[in-house]
């Protein structure tokens, strides 16, 4: 189970960079530009995405700081996570949860600056894995704000469909 985290996080970490460096060619003006409809700029759909991986480290280092029992993977954990797949992947919008929404994005941000801090969070999940205890391998520790408690591969499927989605949202507000 633990290999399958480590991969799993490799291809997400994989599917970030390759985010970054296709957006090497637009200009700063271009990445922090709003679109007409008042909705997030490219760039801070980034740090959007930066908040939501920082965030979910802090929630799951305080979690793990006070308890060291967790539940074991269940069907309704599997179940709540089909559920969110299956949300980010309607074509409906989402009000973002407060710690991660509007008020906490930057205005303005360069692109090298971003990938700092976007890589600086990959490196901590990558280390939190690698030192991950194999008996916490399928235990639900992660909570999602909307999904409730899932599995690390459960997360991590989930940050590649949030990734995804907002790729989306960054490319059209980008034509």
């Amino acid at each position: 189970m633990k290999a399958s985290i480590l991969s799993r996080n490799q291809r997400y970490g994989n599917q970030v960079q390759s985010l970054l460096d296709s957006l090497n060619s637009y200009s700063e003006e271009q990445l922090n530009r709003k679109p007409a409809d008042g909705g997030w700029s490219p760039m801070q759909v980034l740090h959007h995405l930066i908040l939501s991986e920082e965030l979910s480290m802090a929630y799951v280092r305080k979690k793990m700081g006070f308890t060291s029992e967790f539940e074991n993977n269940n069907a309704s954990a599997r179940l709540r996570s089909l559920l969110l797949w299956l949300s980010l992947n309607m074509p409906f919008k989402y009000a973002a949860p407060r710690a991660i929404g509007s008020e906490n994005l930057p205005e303005h941000a360069t692109l090298a600056d971003t990938r700092t801090k976007w890589q600086e969070a990959r490196r901590v999940w990558d280390d939190f894995f690698e030192q991950l205890p194999v008996d916490l391998s399928n235990k639900l520790v992660y909570k999602h704000p909307r999904a409730g408690k899932v599995t690390w591969l459960q997360m991590l499927a989930f940050f590649e469909t949030h990734l995804a989605r907002h790729r989306k949202q960054i490319f059209r507000n980008l034509r």
